[in-house]
């Protein structure tokens, strides 16, 4: 389970270091664990700010949050609820991110590690800012482009790239939302069962999803790649025959 301090935690929720502290202070947020001076948060505070973030946006005031969360929480083992929190906030990544400085990624791509690329970089979540210095979220998306970018293809376009398989993939993920949504999230459960039961559809989801995207993957890629080496192959025989014929 990941440790934020207080400006990773609202950097990664979307918002500032000030609201973090009035959520607490409205008590919509659980304390934090201290570790001497250094208040630390996990996962479940990220789901928790996430949610208040959520309902403040659809129009709810403080004090109707405050009473809804209370409302669902009676009659629940805290931890039950803590349990949920961190399953839904837990990483989906086999990965853990890695600090890259700005010296890495010139050696890496050169001259066209150009200002816009950096910043569309940022955009796209490849790349986050630390001071002087980077975070890859996802060094195996990072070495990818590295790799593609050293085989020739130019970095404007693997960022492209990078752009439309991650909107592929978010409308994968909605079509598997919505799934579960009818089939699995509608099915009557008793409320005292309710947290239990959700907590074990996410953990059951997490493998399942992971191996149904590896396996369609590779089943693509066993199909697409051969055709275009092919049609290469196809290419460079018929200009040997051409200059065999012209021999």
């Amino acid at each position: 389970m990941a440790e934020y301090r207080i400006d990773d935690l609202a950097r990664a929720a979307g918002t500032t270091v000030r609201n973090v502290r009035v959520y607490q202070d409205r008590e919509l947020l659980p304390p934090p664990r201290r570790q001497g001076r250094t208040a630390i948060y996990s996962d479940a505070h990220l789901v928790r700010l996430r949610l208040i973030i959520n309902m403040l946006e659809r129009g709810y005031a403080f004090a109707q949050i405050k009473e809804m969360i209370s409302a669902w929480e009676a009659g629940r083992s805290l931890g039950d609820v803590l349990g949920l929190e961190e399953v839904v906030g837990e990483s989906w990544a086999d990965e853990a991110p890695r600090a890259v400085t700005i010296t890495e990624l010139r050696r890496q791509f050169g001259k066209q590690l150009t200002p816009n690329n950096v910043k569309r970089a940022i955009d796209l979540g490849l790349l986050e800012r630390r001071g002087r210095s980077f975070v890859s979220p996802s060094p195996q998306l990072l070495d990818a482009g590295t790799e593609l970018v050293s085989l020739g293809v130019p970095l404007s376009e693997v960022l492209d790239l990078a752009e439309q398989l991650q909107q592929d993939i978010d409308h994968v993920a909605g079509h598997l939302v919505e799934m579960v949504r009818a089939h699995v999230l509608t099915r009557p459960v008793p409320s005292e069962d309710e947290v239990p039961f959700y907590t074990d559809v996410l953990h059951r989801l997490r493998p399942l999803v992971k191996s149904a995207l590896n396996a369609a993957a590779a089943r693509s890629a066993a199909r697409v790649i051969p055709e275009v080496l092919g049609d290469r192959l196809i290419e460079m025989l018929a200009d040997a025959d051409d200059q065999a014929k012209r021999a």
